[in-house]
């Protein structure tokens, strides 16, 4: 990002650094000087000094292009945005051009295979939206050796931090597995541009890519519809067509019924499927399955992604359960049932 900036602010493009971490490294310290830096917001929070973007300053100086580093970080509370993120959106409604970095393993709907694939539960992500709303997406490769050595060598973490992490999260079976993943991102989100072109002169590929994605979010616990949300997302980037969130609400969860507990995971989904680029419906009905199917007939939906119960198998006989009629019923639907115990199990 610093070369980029160097080599725009040579062809004459007003460029300024809005926040740059150097983690104390001396090359990336030595990229700064000759560019703009705009002085972070410093405010004493519990005896602490804390430093951050100052959003109203990067406004105020309105460049063409902002540097934006450590994108899904999380703000400190007294700042107006709780994301970082959410700072570039301000700016980028503002008409200021943004570059900003962040790594694969915080993408938000790849939480759980991160998860799988390293044992670390990534706390700090950024939504799929983000980076369908790119312009470029640009991968900044390295092979698995070479970071390993820069590991080795404190280019990266300090020296007294460099053992842990390479008997954690930096083995090189677990970087390999990263790499391919942000490998496989950049190549889909060239698809989608690509897809996105042709679909403009072509009313056949328009009317395949109207075979949209339908999330069946449940309010009943325990709570999956994060597992859920992010299948979805991931299907729905990689055919390049929109997706929704839906919720049946029956008369035992009208707000007045369900209990707050319930009442808080569904808002809290719906709030992570907006994150991630889906449009929320709730519905309202006594009959589920059929306002789920009507819903998917009337919008165009194709794919249907609901979560196996764990229900034991005959609870879901005698009680004819919601997945159980939907297999019967989805004549016509692509039906994806995504197993919620393998998930839990290494939870």
């Amino acid at each position: 990002m610093l070369e980029e900036a160097h080599a725009l602010q040579e062809r004459g493009v007003d460029v300024v650094l809005a926040f740059i971490e150097t983690h104390g490294r001396l090359d990336t310290a030595a990229l700064i000087e000759g560019l703009e830096v705009i002085p972070r917001q410093r405010v004493e929070y519990r005896g602490v000094v804390v430093e951050e973007m100052d959003l109203d300053a990067v406004l105020k100086r309105h460049p063409q292009v902002a540097i934006v580093d450590e994108l899904a970080h999380t703000n400190a509370p007294f700042c107006k945005n709780k994301k970082r993120y959410q700072d570039v959106l301000e700016l980028l409604e503002a008409g200021i051009n943004v570059i900003c970095a962040f790594n694969v393993q915080h993408l938000e709907s790849l939480n759980d295979m991160v998860k799988q694939i390293t044992g670390v539960v990534v706390r700090e992500v950024v939504p799929d939206s983000i980076l369908k709303r790119a312009d470029q997406v640009v991968d900044i490769d390295l092979a698995v050796e070479d970071l390993l050595d820069r590991m080795r060598a404190g280019k990266i973490y300090s020296q007294e931090k460099v053992s842990l992490a390479l008997e954690n999260f930096f083995k090189a079976e677990k970087l390999s597995m990263l790499r391919e993943m942000a490998l496989r991102e950049v190549a889909e989100s060239v698809d989608r541009s690509v897809a996105a072109q042709v679909n403009d002169g072509n009313a056949h590929l328009k009317a395949a890519a109207s075979e949209r994605v339908m999330v069946c979010l449940a309010s009943a616990p325990p709570p999956h519809g994060a597992i859920l949300l992010r299948q979805g997302s991931r299907l729905a980037g990689r055919l390049n067509i929109d997706w929704f969130a839906v919720h049946v609400e029956t008369k035992h969860e009208a707000g007045h019924h369900i209990d707050a507990e319930r009442q808080r995971y569904l808002l809290e989904d719906e709030q992570r499927a907006r994150d991630l680029g889906a449009e929320v419906v709730r519905l309202r009905s006594e009959d589920t399955v059929e306002s789920l199917l009507g819903f998917a007939r009337e919008h165009g939906v194709r794919h249907i992604v609901v979560g196996r119960s764990q229900r034991p198998w005959w609870s879901h006989i005698l009680r004819r359960s919601p997945v159980l009629k939907l297999v019967s019923q989805a004549v016509g639907f692509d039906l994806h049932v995504i197993s919620l115990e393998d998930r839990e199990a290494k939870e």
